[in-house]
């Protein structure tokens, strides 16, 4: 989560980003323009991007250098974009099936095997864990 927050403070001026992507302030403009990036901006309007402003740039340049037209670049963002998503899905429903699995493990081993139904604690103390 940290490399996260890192990844998106705004740090770069302009400059660096054209040195940095080898792009011109007005492609880079342009980009932004179209919604293809966001940099944020500074309080004297000067645009500040992040390490995925710059990734994100990088990722554009090669697609237009392999004739990728601007409408294609979006379509592919996007897409991108949506798999990310549905990854991040994935993994919460894992997350969840996981908490699942530890509620039942627990349940099983509270309750007294030689007595099925019968548990250690009494009914309202174990009700406290199983409210799903």
């Amino acid at each position: 989560m940290r490399d996260q927050i890192r990844r998106n403070m705004p740090l770069f001026p302009m400059r660096i980003v054209t040195k940095l992507t080898e792009l011109t302030p007005r492609q880079i403009r342009y980009y932004e323009q179209q919604g293809l990036i966001s940099p944020s901006r500074t309080s004297g309007n000067q645009r500040l991007f992040s390490f995925n402003d710059v990734d994100r740039l990088l990722e554009i340049k090669s697609l237009m250098e392999k004739g990728v037209n601007i409408a294609g670049v979006k379509e592919v963002l996007l897409k991108s974009q949506q798999v990310l998503e549905a990854k991040k899905e994935v993994e919460k429903v894992k997350q969840e099936m996981s908490e699942q699995e530890l509620r039942r493990m627990l349940k099983q081993q509270l309750i007294i095997p030689s007595r099925p139904g019968q548990t250690h604690l009494i009914h309202g103390e174990l009700s406290r864990f199983f409210r799903h």
